[in-house]
């Protein structure tokens, strides 16, 4: 690969700022505040601007530094903490945004569509580096448009001091669940948020067990936003087992369940279920329980249990100041092996570069048991229109889930996209 391994003093710093903590998936962003690392010299007169989330602040600014010295150049680190995408996009738009973007790969298609970042740069090498779902993420339109550095989808993490044995289906971890409530060794079948307002995010492999789909496909593989199939006769049945499932049925899904008490009640031992990712983790080994992860069973006789795979990028700003800077940055830097396990120290999900995958296995198998879970799974979306898709379906969800008819859920969901994509 044509990167640069980091320098010793740069990677003793590196990992004495790469502290853990938790966050998001796609943590969007605001302003960003003034937290900046500079190289001590501006040798060759240039500027790089990397804009971040605060998940990704200290472990960037430690290579930044070492980067900024190598090339003789400063660079800043500016912390964003809401609206990432949004304000990257009006920032662009203006003229006073970075030169790099770190981001959730599912914002590509609405950022090439509003002409904001530019394709990367990567060899042939560097592509094989990495694990196939993280490289056909961030490509869009054949071609790549970010460096993927971690990778994140959701699995079932089990309490293996209630539930010793991992369900080979949907029906039997119900089962359990229910057998476990009866016994009062559990105050909930499942931890999977639902809320009033739905959990696409968490609910889609269940949904896609149940033989549901978001879209048709274009030719070349693409999710086509002309095909919105939520309204199919499949997806009503799919949306008929989540009702099944819920709160007039097993109560294994319920609205009382939120992404603010779902970890903590999986974590203090009042469930024996959890369907969650890497960032559950942190809260998961404080409550001191055993635990397994497996990936999120199917129904009997059901389709895959398909979970949507995130992932964690770095783009070049197409209208950056300094874009040859950034695409050094970007392919040369951040595709280093040492970058990637800085980074997962700072957060810790799955590297999306193979070999820094396999050194953090070696001392963590949960990445591994992460991307097993994963490897199957369906990249999100990157097309701008899945934005119109999230809001109607977690409706329609949390609906079935309180009892409502599938067919009407599932028909106001469709009409409400089709509707916002002008299909």
């Amino acid at each position: 690969m044509r990167n640069r391994a980091l320098g010793a003093a740069a990677l003793a710093t590196l990992t004495l700022a790469a502290t853990a903590c938790g966050g998001g998936s796609t943590a969007p962003s605001a302003a960003p505040t003034g937290s900046a690392t500079a190289a001590p010299a501006d040798k060759g007169g240039g500027r790089l601007v990397i804009w971040a989330d605060p998940n990704r602040v200290k472990a960037l600014k430690p290579f930044a530094d070492q980067f900024g010295t190598e090339n003789g150049v400063s660079v800043e680190v500016k912390e964003i903490s809401k609206d990432n995408q949004q304000t990257f996009l009006t920032a662009s738009q203006q003229g006073s945004g970075p030169d790099v973007m770190v981001g959730a790969h599912d914002w590509i298609g609405n950022l090439v569509q509003n002409g904001a970042i530019d394709p990367v740069n990567l060899t042939e090498e560097q592509k094989a580096a990495f694990s196939g779902i993280a490289l056909k993420a961030v490509t869009f339109d054949g071609q790549v448009y970010a460096a993927p550095y971690a990778v994140e989808n959701i699995a079932l993490i089990r309490n293996t001091k209630l539930a010793p044995d991992a369900p080979a289906t949907l029906e039997d971890m119900v089962a359990k669940g229910k057998e476990l409530k009866e016994a009062g060794k559990v105050k909930e079948i499942l931890c999977l948020p639902v809320a009033q307002k739905g959990d696409a995010f968490h609910v889609y492999p269940i949904f896609a067990a149940g033989g549901g789909s978001l879209f048709g496909t274009t030719p070349s593989g693409d999710p086509d936003p002309k095909k919105v199939l939520l309204g199919s006769a499949e997806s009503v049945k799919a949306f008929g087992r989540l009702k099944e499932l819920g709160e007039k049925g097993d109560g294994a899904l319920k609205t009382s369940i939120t992404n603010e008490n779902y970890v903590a009640t999986f974590a203090g031992g009042r469930c024996a279920f959890l369907i969650s990712g890497p960032w559950a983790m942190g809260d998961v080994k404080k409550g001191g329980i055993s635990y397994d992860i497996t990936p999120v069973p199917s129904f009997e006789g059901g389709k895959p249990a398909t979970p949507f795979v995130g992932v964690q990028s770095f783009f070049v700003a197409a209208k950056g100041k300094n874009k040859t800077l950034a695409q050094e940055f970007v392919a040369n830097y951040v595709t280093n092996k040492d970058v990637a396990k800085a980074l997962y120290d700072a957060d810790p999900r799955p590297p999306a570069l193979t070999a820094a995958l396999q050194e953090v296995q070696a001392a963590d198998a949960d990445a591994g048991k992460f991307m097993d879970a994963g490897k199957d799974g369906f990249p999100m979306p990157a097309i701008p229109e899945m934005q119109a898709v999230w809001e109607p379906f977690g409706i329609a969800e949390a609906a079935v889930v309180k009892g409502g008819d599938p067919a009407e859920a599932a028909e106001a969901a469709q009409k409400t996209i089709d509707g916002s994509l002008k299909n």
